[in-house]
């Protein structure tokens, strides 16, 4: 592994390449790509191992991705031309990504799990002019073509429709753009409320990237695996940009199953692993479950040597977890694991705790699309894990209104501030002003640049006696309840006259649970599984302080909706289930 001076910048190294490469203070999306490649060009880029194994270098993704740029530029793809890029994450996918920046246009990543109707109104919105996508979707588009599309290609290769590594096309005259120029366009729903594309330029992505490595030290050695989806923009940036930035290597994980993402884990012998909150909540809640059933004696013992362990990292520096427990985190498939990064939600500091003790680096950052999307991130060797992270560099904060606890609005300005919202100045102005980006969240920040999120401020509950309640701070301390897939916490109202809420807990139980307690109750199992929620919100109940304790639990019967990455979808949840 490369060392670090202390006062180097993980970014340093972009002197040499400044006048040559590319001019400005930070490179394009396109000249971040070419450095790496001639930095690392036989180091492995992209790895699959399903629906076949398939491994490409640098200077082969290199290759492939000029093949696809000048295509576009063929069919006449010019500076501003929106093309979007629809499939599971693979190889592919993030090949034609780059081929369209390569192209100079611009990328519209979309959700593959959208309807084709919400797909047809995304694209229409931006004016997409091609669509790459997996062969299913591109055949629905190909037979109607409402959109006059130029063309469609596939990212899997099917008969009758251009396969992406199959493109050939002679040398153009290419759009070159610029850092200022917009790259990207990503949708986002939030969890309420109507879509809005965020347009990010190549400097705010760019920025982004190298930025973040300020917090965290990355390598050419490490190994990232894509398993959320990758048009999100966490996973775009933590895992896509992150590793072609440092020429590390990413394998593509197509679906979110366990035994899949073990296997996978396994194989491609992961590093970096980047997930959500409930995807690390499941994992050390199945772990310790497993040791728990193993006797409350080993039990004992195996928590007692990891809160020693947990001291000797946190207190001394002395990382002695990972042999300790090596046996346990081979069931995760983490022992070659370098570092975890929880982003996405709020995440118990009892998870972050856990996962630490068990010898694993692990952190939890913090950010919004519209910043493209790190602000914060915990440093390994500094965190605190009630803290969604330490500000990045050349990242400012202020905390507007605060109470008298300190929590106030979050407020954020840096390179990574996004360039506004697409076709929609009005939505752009409300919440961007003087290169202050208003998040929506609210929280608190210490003396050190560390930040503490209370919630969303348009979740806000406020209760009968006029106090301030957010959702995520009481669910939060369900996200350790096996028998529990999902839980949602809304206000409702008690009093019209004075709009004062209680709190309400909408409950989706585990699955496995629910077939357990169906093959030992038979008729009354509705009834006992109603039991148990009540019994693990009455627990919760004791340790919340007056004001927020549940007053109206419901279990229901079908999946919460969520987003794609896991995000409870509040609104649509509030209107389904409202009295």
């Amino acid at each position: 592994m490369a060392t670090h001076k202390k006062d180097e910048k993980p970014w340093d190294f972009l002197e040499a390449y400044r006048g040559k490469q590319f001019k400005g203070t930070w490179p394009t999306v396109v000249e971040m790509f070419e450095i790496s490649v001639e930095r690392f060009p036989d180091n492995k880029c992209f790895t699959a191992f399903v629906p076949k194994p398939e491994t490409f270098t640098y200077k082969e993704v290199h290759e492939y991705v000029l093949s696809v740029a000048d295509y576009l530029a063929s069919k006449g793809v010019k500076k501003d031309d929106k093309i979007a890029v629809i499939g599971k994450n693979s190889p592919e996918w993030a090949i034609a990504y780059l081929g369209i920046l390569f192209a100079g246009a611009i990328v519209v990543p979309l959700d593959n799990t959208l309807s084709n109707k919400d797909m047809f109104t995304f694209m229409k919105f931006a004016e997409v002019k091609i669509l790459f996508a997996d062969a299913d979707r591109v055949k629905v588009f190909d037979a109607e073509n409402k959109l006059g599309l130029i063309d469609r290609i596939s990212l899997e290769p099917e008969g009758t429709l251009p396969f992406v590594l199959d493109i050939k096309a002679e040398p153009q005259n290419r759009h070159k753009a610029e850092s200022e120029d917009t790259a990207a366009i990503l949708f986002t729903s939030g969890t309420t409320g109507t879509p809005k594309g965020v347009m990010l330029s190549h400097r705010n992505m760019v920025a982004d990237c190298y930025l973040a490595q300020g917090n965290m030290k990355l390598y050419p050695t490490d190994v990232f695996y894509a398993i959320l989806p990758i048009h999100h923009s966490y996973t775009m940036m933590a895992v896509f940009f992150e590793a072609i930035s440092t020429g590390a290597s990413i394998v593509f994980g197509k679906k979110l199953v366990i035994s899949q993402m073990l296997k996978e884990l396994k194989e491609g012998k992961v590093t970096m692993f980047l997930a959500v909150p409930m995807l690390f909540n499941k994992m050390i809640a199945a772990l310790m479950n497993g040791v728990r059933e193993k006797g409350i004696v080993l039990y004992g013992i195996i928590r007692f040597l990891m809160g020693i362990s947990g001291v000797l990292k946190k207190v001394f520096k002395v990382n002695v977890g990972k042999k300790m427990f090596g046996f346990l985190l081979k069931n995760l498939s983490l022992d070659t694991n370098r570092i975890c990064i929880s982003g996405g939600g709020p995440l118990p500091a009892s998870t972050f705790k856990m996962f630490n003790q068990l010898g694993i680096d692990f952190v939890q950052g913090y950010g919004l699309t519209e910043t493209s999307p790190i602000t914060h991130l915990n440093p390994v060797e500094a965190y605190i894990e009630s803290s969604v992270g330490k500000k990045l560099p050349q990242t400012e904060v202020k905390i507007v209104d605060p109470d008298a606890d300190g929590n106030g609005i979050i407020y954020i300005k840096g390179p990574m501030v996004m360039q506004g919202y697409y076709n929609n100045p009005e939505a752009t102005a409300e919440v961007l002003e003087d290169g202050w980006l208003n998040t929506g969240d609210v929280g608190y920040q210490d003396a050190k640049g560390y930040l503490y999120l209370t919630g969303r401020a348009k979740n806000l509950i406020v209760t009968e006696g006029g106090k301030n309640v957010f959702p995520e701070e009481i669910e939060d301390h369900f996200q350790l309840y096996s028998e529990i897939d999902t839980i949602c916490v809304l206000g409702y109202l008690i009093d019209k006259k004075s709009k004062s809420e209680g709190i309400r807990a909408l409950i989706y139980p585990d699955e496995g649970y629910r077939n357990t307690m169906q093959k030992e109750h038979g008729d009354s199992a509705k009834e006992k599984i109603e039991e148990r929620m009540q019994q693990i919100v009455n627990e919760v109940n004791k340790g919340l302080q007056s004001y927020k304790k549940i007053t109206r639990v419901t279990v229901v019967d079908e999946p919460i909706e969520m987003t794609s990455t896991k995000k409870i979808k509040r609104f649509v949840v509030a209107q389904k289930y409202k009295d």
